[in-house]
């Protein structure tokens, strides 16, 4: 399943990858809750779609204006890795090297091929290896953070 939400700006571009989830029969859940343009502000959405990403253990896709505010949103929830692509290398590479659990778009992009984008981030595996190391890293700075012990003192 894929859990995807945006702000006031994303609606259209939410609606069209939700037509093209379905179309390939790819289990999604909008987690939009307003139906008009002046709607949730993108930590609302960031917050809504991270929880279920979590709860469902799935991917999700979370879209603002640029991207940028909602990863930086999602990327505060512990056990989100966040990642914003413009281009299906970026799609891939977030995927397979950091095990990035949530697509981040920017409505307001000029984004080539956004549905090749989003199959490049959907059928990417994590490859593990190396990049687990790196992964655990990350959990670990997020765990400090939780448990009030600096990163640092912990390596």
């Amino acid at each position: 399943m894929i859990i995807i939400g945006s702000d006031h700006t994303g609606i259209e571009l939410k609606k069209k990858i939700v037509s093209y989830l379905v179309e390939k029969e790819i289990a999604v859940k909008d987690v939009t809750n307003f139906k008009d343009q002046s709607g949730d502000d993108y930590p609302d959405i960031a917050y809504i779609v991270c929880s279920n990403v979590k709860k469902y253990n799935c991917l999700g896709i979370a879209i603002c204006g640029t991207g940028i505010g909602i990863s930086i949103a999602c990327n505060k929830i512990n056990g989100i890795r966040a990642a914003v692509c413009t281009d299906k290398y970026m799609a891939k590479m977030t995927r397979q090297d950091n095990d990035a659990n949530v697509l981040c778009l920017g409505s307001r992009l000029e984004i080539k091929n956004v549905f090749e984008l989003i199959d490049e981030f959907i059928n990417t595996e994590f490859a593990g290896g190396r990049h687990q190391r790196r992964v655990d890293k990350i959990t670990k700075i997020e765990m400090s953070q939780k448990d009030g012990v600096e990163y640092g003192d912990s390596l």
